[in-house]
C-alpha cells in the first residue's frame, strides 16, 4: 500500500516535471518576445561579428533566465507539492510576476538607460509617476492589460500543455532547440571572453543590455554612447573620450518668448583672485556663494559660460561659428575679450542684454545694469574642475544649495532675468537657479567627462577609467560607479547630438 502511495506520488511528480519543462519552453519564447525591446533601446552594433553576439547572447541569456526561474520556484514546488491542478495555477501566477516584472524592466531600461535597481529607484519612481499622472487613465489601462494578458497567455499554456503532454512528448524539436540554446549560451561566452581580450567594444558595449548580464564597466559604458576613439585606441592603447565629429544639432521649432522681460545683465571673469578681490571691495550690496564649480581649461570654460553648453560641442560650433540660438535682437549676447568667440558680437546689437567681459582690473558694469556677476579663473591647472567663489548682485544666488556651473549663469540670466525659461531648457544644458530641483550635473571638458551629483563628483577620463571626488574638499572618494547616473548624464550630455 505504501509502494502504491509511493509509486502514484512519483508519478505526478514526473508528470509535473515534464509539463514543467514545457512550460518553460512557452515562457523563453514570451521572454524573448519581450526582451527585444532591449536590442532596440540602443544604438545597433556596427559589425557581423557584433551584430551574431547580440542574437546568440539574446537567445541564450533571455532562455537562461527563464529556466533558472522554473527551476528556483516551480520545480521545487513540484517535488513538495506534487498536486498539479494546484501547481499549474501557482505556475501561471509566478510566471506572470515574473513576466511582468520583465516588461516593467524593458519599459524602464528603454526610457532610462539601465535595469530596475536599488539605487535608481528615485529615477525610476519618477519616470512612473510622470506617465501615471500624465495619462492616468490610458496608463492604468495599458497597464492592466499588459498583466491580464500574460496571465491569460499563462493559464492557457499551463493548460493546455498539461492535457496534451503525451502528444507533445512525441515532439523532437524542443530536444534540438535545447541543444541549440545551449550552444548559443556558450558561444556567446567564448566571444565575449575573446572581445574582453581583445578590445572589441562593438561587442562588450552590450554588456548590461539585458538583465542579469555582465557588470558594465566605465570603457563599456563610453563606448555604447559612442564616447570612445575606439580606432585610435586599437591602434595606440590610448582610448580617448571622442567628441569629434559630434554635430550640433539645433533645437527646433523654437519655443516663443512671449512674455520677454527687458534686463540687463553683466558677467564679468576675472583673471585672477586679487582683480575679484579689488571689484568686490569696490560695490556694496553684492553676495557670495562658494560652490561654484568650473573647468580649469579656460577656454572650455568661457565656451560654456558664453552658450551654456558643456564644451562638448565646442569644436563644431567654433568650426561653424554658429551663434547662439536663442538671441534675437532684444535679447542679444555680446562678449569682450575672448577671442575665439568674437564671431558671436558680428550679429550682436547695440548696447546687448547680456554681456560677457573678460576683466580687468578697471573693468565696471553697466549704470543700468538689472544683475550681474563675476568670478575669476582658475588657477588650478592640476585638476579638470575646481570650485571657486561666484558673486552676484542677485541675493538669491547665495542662497542656491549644491553646486553652480558657468552655463547655469547663462540659463539663469536668459530663464529668470529675461524671462524666457522655457527657451532657456530648450536651448541650453545650464540650468535656471531659481528653478533648480536637484543637485546633480553633467558637463566635459579636456576630453573628460564630468558627472556631479550633490557633493560627489564623477570623473571618467580619456583612459576610460573613472573617479570620485568631493566637489567641496577636492579629496578622493572610494566608491564604487553608479552606473544608472552616469548613464542619465551621458545621454544628458548627449542631447542636441541626436
Amino acid at each position: 500500500m505504501n509502494l502504491s502511495q509511493h509509486n502514484q506520488f512519483s508519478s505526478k511528480a514526473s508528470q509535473l516535471l515534464s509539463w514543467g519543462h514545457w512550460f518553460t519552453f512557452a515562457n523563453i519564447g514570451l521572454a524573448l518576445l519581450i526582451s527585444l525591446s532591449y536590442l532596440f533601446a540602443d544604438s545597433p552594433p556596427t559589425t557581423y561579428i557584433g551584430i551574431t553576439y547580440m542574437v546568440v547572447t539574446w537567445l541564450s541569456h533571455t532562455s537562461f533566465i527563464a529556466f533558472l526561474a522554473f527551476v528556483l520556484t516551480v520545480f521545487p514546488l513540484s517535488l513538495v507539492f506534487p498536486y498539479p491542478q494546484h501547481i499549474r495555477g501557482m505556475a501561471a501566477v509566478i510566471a506572470t510576476i515574473g513576466a511582468s516584472i520583465l516588461t516593467l524592466d524593458a519599459y524602464v531600461y528603454f526610457n532610462l538607460g539601465y535595469h530596475l535597481n536599488a539605487s535608481a529607484l528615485p529615477e525610476i519612481i519618477s519616470l512612473l509617476w510622470h506617465r501615471l499622472t500624465n495619462s492616468p487613465a490610458l496608463t492604468t489601462l495599458l497597464a492592466g492589460s499588459i498583466v491580464l494578458l500574460i496571465l491569460g497567455f499563462q493559464l492557457t499554456v499551463s493548460n493546455f500543455t498539461w492535457h496534451h503532454l503525451g502528444r507533445l512528448k512525441q515532439f523532437k524539436f524542443a530536444r534540438y532547440a535545447g541543444s541549440f540554446l545551449v550552444i548559443c549560451f556558450a558561444l556567446s561566452h567564448s566571444i565575449h571572453i575573446w572581445a574582453d581580450a581583445n578590445l572589441k567594444f562593438d561587442i562588450t558595449k552590450q554588456d548590461n543590455v539585458l538583465p542579469l548580464s555582465y557588470p558594465t564597466t566605465a570603457k563599456s559604458l563610453l563606448a555604447k554612447n559612442d564616447l570612445l576613439d575606439v580606432e585610435s585606441y586599437e591602434q595606440a592603447h590610448n582610448v580617448k573620450i571622442n567628441n569629434q565629429g559630434i554635430n550640433y544639432q539645433i533645437p527646433t521649432p523654437l519655443a516663443k518668448c512671449e512674455d520677454y522681460n527687458a534686463a540687463k545683465v553683466d558677467i564679468l571673469v576675472f583673471d585672477n583672485d586679487e582683480q575679484l578681490a579689488k571689484f568686490v571691495a569696490s560695490k556694496k550690496g553684492i553676495y557670495k556663494n562658494q560652490q561654484f564649480l568650473q573647468p580649469t581649461d579656460h577656454s572650455d570654460m568661457l565656451f560654456g559660460l558664453v552658450y551654456g553648453l558643456p564644451a562638448f560641442y565646442k569644436t563644431d560650433i567654433i568650426e561653424q561659428q554658429t551663434l547662439p540660438v536663442w538671441q534675437s535682437q532684444r535679447r542679444s549676447v555680446e562678449v569682450f575679450g575672448i577671442d575665439e568667440l568674437s564671431f558671436i558680437n558680428e550679429q550682436a546689437h547695440k548696447d546687448s542684454a547680456i554681456r560677457i567681459i573678460k576683466a580687468t582690473e578697471n573693468t565696471t558694469v553697466r549704470d543700468d545694469t538689472t544683475e550681474f556677476f563675476a568670478f575669476s579663473v582658475s588657477q588650478n591647472s592640476n585638476e579638470i574642475v575646481t570650485t571657486s567663489t561666484l558673486y552676484s548682485s542677485d541675493k538669491f544666488i547665495s542662497k542656491v544649495n549644491g553646486l553652480i556651473q558657468p552655463s547655469d549663469i547663462l540659463a539663469t540670466s536668459l530663464g529668470q532675468y529675461l524671462n524666457c525659461n522655457t527657451l532657456a531648457e530648450q536651448t541650453m544644458l545650464g540650468k535656471n537657479l531659481y528653478n533648480k530641483s536637484n543637485n546633480i550635473g553633467v558637463n566635459y571638458s579636456q576630453g573628460v567627462v564630468i558627472a556631479y551629483k550633490k557633493d560627489r563628483i564623477t570623473l571618467i577620463d580619456r583612459d576610460g577609467n573613472f573617479r570620485n571626488i568631493s566637489a567641496a574638499e577636492g579629496f578622493s572618494i572610494e566608491q564604487g560607479l553608479d552606473i544608472p547616473f552616469l548613464v542619465h548624464s551621458i545621454k544628458k550630455l548627449k542631447t542636441f547630438s541626436q
